[in-house]
């Protein structure tokens, strides 16, 4: 069962960043259950095999004045991937600094075998900030800003970019890990 994570503040929000990972989920017959982050309970924790941390819209950072609530990040034990803002909560968990750098639209990204994505693939920004490498992370892109990052030792992802717009197959990958 994956436990998506739903960060945004505006209910208006969630239908553009969350519904269509959602739609993604069920489309593929994949069992799910969504939380809004300030929700999660460590029962939560335990039920899910999986976590996808969702991102929120460009005006939306109220998880980062929340950031504690994610504490819980550093000894999962179990996959994670953070999309654009669940990136950056990864990123801020592990040390990495926000970054100021607005891009918005469709981006040429090239990528090294990263839940496969391998070569020059068009993604889809919708960001102000972004995450300096944290500790501990590995960068799967060639682009001079981590637009895809896995740790070393554990099976945490994140990804700067909105593969639920453009790249849809990568979430159907990370779900599919073992």
């Amino acid at each position: 069962m994956i436990l998506l994570i739903n960060i945004c503040k505006e209910k208006l929000h969630y239908y553009e960043f969350v519904r269509p990972i959602e739609d993604v989920l069920k489309m593929n017959k994949i069992d799910f259950f969504t939380l809004n982050y300030n929700e999660i309970l460590q029962g939560d924790l335990d039920k899910a095999e999986k976590i996808i941390i969702c991102g929120t819209s460009l005006k939306d950072n109220g998880f980062i004045e929340n950031i504690d609530n994610f504490r819980w990040i550093r000894d999962f034990s179990k996959p994670i991937l953070g999309i654009c803002g669940g990136m950056q909560i990864i990123g801020l968990i592990f040390s990495g600094k926000i970054k100021k750098k607005t891009e918005v639209g469709f981006f040429i990204e090239k990528f090294s075998n990263f839940l496969g994505l391998n070569g020059e693939k068009e993604v889809y920004h919708l960001h102000n900030n972004y995450i300096s490498l944290p500790e501990n992370f590995e960068q799967f892109s060639s682009s001079d800003i981590s637009q895809a990052i896995k740790h070393k030792t554990k099976d945490i992802y994140g990804v700067l970019f909105h593969p639920e717009v453009r790249q849809k197959d990568l979430i159907i990958r990370f779900c599919e890990l073992i």
